[in-house]
């Protein structure tokens, strides 16, 4: 604990007292929550688009332009992890349990239940729910991610600085960043990070625990949720113990290794042309209709706006409450790279590779509904195994998804209580294990309580409201960065 800034005991404190409150008074937190995410879903949810919007043109701009010939580190440092390694890293971090939770059901719901515009049911809603859940999961969540670890990894590695947000904002505020003000920053970040972790924990055990309530018959309960939740807690902290070099890089590569066989089994066994050929007119329908997309706030259509509250905002809001946890620890894997190789590889190598994943989950789950078994009527982290059970090996593939889902999870965890303990020790590349453990109880207890009072809804408006603020330092990140790139180009055409 002596490394432990003010950072860590404020944070600590504000996440016990939001728990707490969360605990105490269930009823009346998820009330006042709910009542802030209204009011943030009608005031700013044109601004949550824009700024998603803005900040993936701003990547397209630094690929093509001279930055990108910039090393991330001293001209003479090479990449740390192998590039196979490097993406099993960043895609578990910053997808992980999402991917199989919402594989089959967000394509199927969209489909079947609440489509965006189309009518249900029909082909139009088919190929609409793929486009959506793309652009949920795609470019746009990448390219933020992309730019906002581009940043940390400018400042950390090529400039020295400490692996902290609040470093990245010293060309605008120079040295007031080492006091309050950065102090508010950086807590900003960790609160934030803690939130949005808990929330993917939360889907985590409740998907573990409906898959084995599926297959087995194990109560589908808190109780149980709890259990898993503790015994997933204990090998992440083994995980983080072990450290980065060993833990999360051979959890990351596992991670992938599992979500292709599972994939590859999915696209053999499921309805393989009609996924083939669904993803190759969904997909670049969706490449098509990316300005559209990106702009749509539906101002005069209730029940559309209704629509997109629930699920683009919500996304929004969610991967920038994400932002901070997967953006930094996407910067401490990738330095030595070039800024172009990184962002090519950060943005568009995982949207590829998720939008398959959804065209195969997604028609599968489809096809299986059309055929007149109803997976709707299933509850949301049962639908993966419903579909499994329609399919030849169902019980393998069922096994495998828990066994993905318990690896994500864990990887999630531990990338996470990493990126906390960096936050909270100044920017310690090696925070001790004292701290990530004190965080990974932390994340874990977050989730398991919030489960435990049915307070999961409330913590997804904890997220929105926590992205809001956080919004403003994304802008401000990215206005840095671009003040610094451009004095780095200068400094090197100097030296020429």
């Amino acid at each position: 604990m002596k490394k432990a800034t003010k950072v860590f005991y404020i944070t600590f404190a504000l996440v016990i007292l939001t728990v707490l409150f969360g605990v105490v008074a269930p009823d009346i937190f998820e009330e006042a929550t709910g009542n802030i995410r209204t009011f943030i879903n009608t005031a700013f949810g044109w601004y949550y688009l824009v700024i998603m919007a803005v900040l993936l043109l701003l990547v397209f701009v630094i690929i093509v332009s001279p930055y990108g010939k910039i090393r991330l580190g001293k001209d003479r440092d090479r990449p740390e992890f192998s590039t196979i390694t490097w993406m099993a890293m960043l895609f578990s971090a910053g997808m992980g349990i999402g991917l199989v939770f919402y594989g089959a059901s967000e394509p199927l719901s969209h489909f079947a239940s609440q489509p965006a515009t189309a009518e249900a049911g029909t082909d139009a809603a088919f190929k609409e729910s793929l486009q959506r859940t793309y652009y949920h999961w795609g470019i746009h969540v990448w390219a933020m991610y992309g730019i906002i670890a581009l940043s940390l990894a400018f400042f950390q590695f090529r400039k020295g600085e400490p692996a902290l947000i609040s470093s990245t904002l010293k060309p605008i505020f120079g040295d007031r960043m080492n006091g309050p003000l950065g102090t508010l920053v950086d807590i900003l970040a960790v609160f934030a990070t803690v939130f949005g972790v808990a929330t993917s924990l939360g889907f985590g055990a409740a998907q573990i625990n409906g898959g084995i309530s599926y297959l087995f018959g194990v109560p589908q309960t808190e109780w149980m949720q709890l259990v898993i939740i503790g015994v997933v807690t204990l090998l992440f902290i083994i995980s983080a113990w072990s450290g980065l070099n060993k833990g999360i890089k051979y959890l990351s590569n596992t991670n992938m290794v599992l979500a292709i066989a599972l994939l590859i089994l999915v696209l053999v066994m499921g309805p393989t042309i009609l996924i083939l050929n669904m993803y190759t007119e969904t997909f670049g329908a969706y490449v098509q209709n990316l300005i559209s997309l990106s702009t749509q706030a539906a101002p005069l259509n209730a029940e559309n706006r209704s629509w997109l509250d629930g699920w683009t905002i919500f996304y929004w809001a969610w991967w920038i409450s994400w932002a901070p946890f997967v953006s930094m620890f996407i910067a401490r894997v990738s330095k030595g790279r070039t800024i172009r190789e990184f962002l090519i590889g950060v943005v568009l190598v995982p949207t590829i590779f998720g939008s398959l994943w959804f065209a195969a989950f997604g028609v599968t789950a489809v096809d299986i509904q059309k055929s007149g078994i109803d997976l709707t009527a299933l509850p949301i982290d049962q639908t993966l195994f419903g579909m499994f059970n329609e399919m030849p090996g169902g019980m393998l593939l069922s096994i495998l998804a828990i066994l993905l889902v318990s690896t994500f999870f864990i990887t999630s965890a531990d990338s996470a209580t990493f990126v906390l303990g960096m936050q909270s020790t100044n920017g310690s590349l090696l925070p001790s294990n004292q701290i990530k453990i004190l965080w990974g109880v932390a994340q874990s207890l977050v989730a398991a309580i919030l489960l435990w009072v049915g307070g999961l809804d409330a913590v997804q408006n904890t997220i929105i409201i926590a992205a809001l603020p956080f919004s403003f330092v994304m802008i401000l990140m990215v206005v840095a960065l671009f003040k610094a790139l451009n004095a780095e180009l200068a400094a090197i055409k100097v030296k020429k």
